[in-house]
């Protein structure tokens, strides 16, 4: 996507360590022009897929997941980090290290949104490690739901992340990769 490969190269800061400092669009100010259209553009891609459910991680991955929710006119569900009091027993539980916080994660999902007949298009901001997207994988195998391709805005292809999903076997789709 030209927009946000744009964007990326005249806003976007390397600053070291693997990490892109991408928050004055995406990830702390978010433009919602430009969200919009990369959802529809996630929503192009995968509207073959049958997708009844977006899953992501709280919080970066919720505004894209969110645009292509509204695109294609599908649920979204996003893995909590912390269990609220209004998430009852039993949920769905994995974790992940963050490579911006420097700490694991948990990421939690409730079986009353996630369930076995849902067909789930992962979408988040980055797939940089594979490791926060691996545990997404692991709580849509958990609800026994079918996983039916990942989207992410901008892919670290350096880092590693596609080669560790590539055994899922379904579509990879990044908006924007960096090499």
């Amino acid at each position: 996507m030209e927009e946000l490969k744009a964007r990326v190269l005249k806003e976007g800061r390397d600053l070291g360590n693997g990490i892109l400092k991408v928050d004055g669009f995406i990830n702390h100010q978010i433009d919602p022009l430009l969200m919009r259209r990369a959802g529809e553009e996630l929503a192009r891609r995968f509207a073959y897929a049958g997708a009844t459910k977006i899953l992501t991680a709280e919080i970066s991955g919720i505004a894209p997941a969110l645009a292509a929710g509204f695109a294609l006119g599908v649920p979204v569900v996003f893995a909590r980090k912390r269990k609220p009091i209004t998430m009852m027993e039993p949920v769905y539980v994995e974790s992940a290290p963050s490579h911006t916080k420097g700490l694991e994660v948990l990421l939690m999902a409730s079986p009353e949104f996630l369930r076995a007949e849902d067909r789930v298009l992962i979408v988040d901001d980055f797939l940089a490690t594979g490791h926060t997207i691996a545990a997404l994988v692991r709580l849509v195998q958990k609800a026994g739901a079918e996983l039916v391709g990942i989207g992410v805005l901008i892919e670290k292809q350096f880092e590693g992340g596609r080669k560790v999903l590539a055994h899922l076997n379904v579509p990879i789709e990044a908006l924007v990769t960096i090499v």
